[in-house]
């Protein structure tokens, strides 16, 4: 195993012990669940959204340590960015997951012209080798996603 593989799997066990923006924010804070049937993951995502911005998030649910770490790593990118930046970083992640996906099956993939900074997420980028797993890393994306178009709907 590579330094890389470890240094990957190590930041996602750091997330997952110590998951940060853990917890719930009160109302008038928007609260969505989403739910992996596959394995059983679970996240709540609570959204403070004023003036197109996420002012806060916090995160609560139970599952395995694809799931949780990912979310923590999403809270962390996401806190403090306007609607229209988080969708960018959304897609980003989502993109990533995408084209290392489409090379593990052998697919000419395009290489992502966002130039987004995704941080701590790529470590997330082993996942692809598992896909049954990719649902655990983008569940609390999909959950984000759906909550803040039920903000603005």
């Amino acid at each position: 195993m590579s330094s890389l593989d470890d240094l990957y799997k190590e930041i996602i066990l750091d997330h997952y012990r110590s998951p940060r923006n853990q917890g719930e924010l009160p109302p008038p804070a928007h609260r969505c669940e989403g739910f992996n049937a596959l394995c059983g993951d679970e996240i709540i995502v609570y959204v403070s959204l004023i003036d197109e911005k996420i002012e806060d998030i916090k995160i609560g649910g139970q599952g395995c340590s694809i799931s949780q770490a990912s979310a923590s790593m999403m809270t962390e990118i996401i806190k403090g960015k306007s609607v229209t930046e988080a969708a960018e970083i959304i897609h980003a992640f989502k993109e990533m997951m995408d084209i290392y996906e489409s090379e593990l099956s052998g697919k000419e993939a395009e290489s992502s012209a966002s130039g987004i900074d995704l941080g701590d997420l790529e470590a997330l980028q082993g996942v692809v080798k598992y896909p049954v797993r990719i649902k655990c890393a983008t569940l609390a994306w999909n959950t984000l996603t759906q909550s803040i178009d039920e903000i603005q709907g």
